[in-house]
């Protein structure tokens, strides 16, 4: 039998397979990494798995998550994605997701350098769920670093979400088959 993180266990291939083989491995990029960051702003206040189901949808809608031109979105841009059922339908996250490709495209030194800027030096190892934090003094301070520098829908949550997501910290219990 293999062992999984609790939120993976279950029938659910899809969350099995991200759960297997992205999650909690450090991703680079500022492509990759606008994408997570948009996906988890869009995940604020509903459940991954929906998002994960949607992700393909994202991808097509929002030109595959290329902040140079998801950055030139306008109204009309904001009104398709408005229609597009594929996706979560939410304005003020669809306007912050395009606010924050502009943010992107004017930091200085890039999206990745500033995301990874703020990986914890300690290294925890949870043996139970337990112990995995919803927030943490690094996701706090990057998401005041980000909200300073404009981007939206970014709370310490939200960013400590995404250090799981791309491996910032490995929270996989000691247990788990993806440790």
């Amino acid at each position: 039998m293999v062992t999984r993180c609790a939120w993976a266990e279950g029938s659910d291939p899809l969350m099995q397979a991200y759960h297997d083989e992205e999650w909690g491995r450090e991703l680079h990029g500022e492509q990759a990494l606008f994408e997570r960051i948009s996906l988890e702003a869009f995940q604020s206040g509903l459940s991954w798995s929906i998002i994960l189901r949607k992700r393909e949808a994202f991808r097509a809608a929002f030109a595959g998550f290329d902040p140079e031109t998801v950055a030139g979105f306008g109204d009309r841009d904001v009104e398709r994605l408005m229609d597009d059922a594929g996706i979560v339908r939410n304005r003020r996250k669809i306007e912050a997701t395009i606010a924050n490709a502009r943010v992107v495209n004017e930091l200085d030194g890039g999206l990745d350098a500033l995301l990874w800027s703020f990986r914890p030096e300690v290294v925890v190892v949870p043996h139970d769920m337990d112990e995995i934090p919803a927030v943490t003094e690094e996701s706090t301070a990057m998401a005041r670093t980000l909200k300073r520098a404009g981007f939206r829908f970014v709370g310490p949550t939200t960013a400590y979400a995404l250090m799981q997501a791309t491996g910032m910290v490995n929270d996989h219990l000691a247990d788990c088959v993806a440790r």
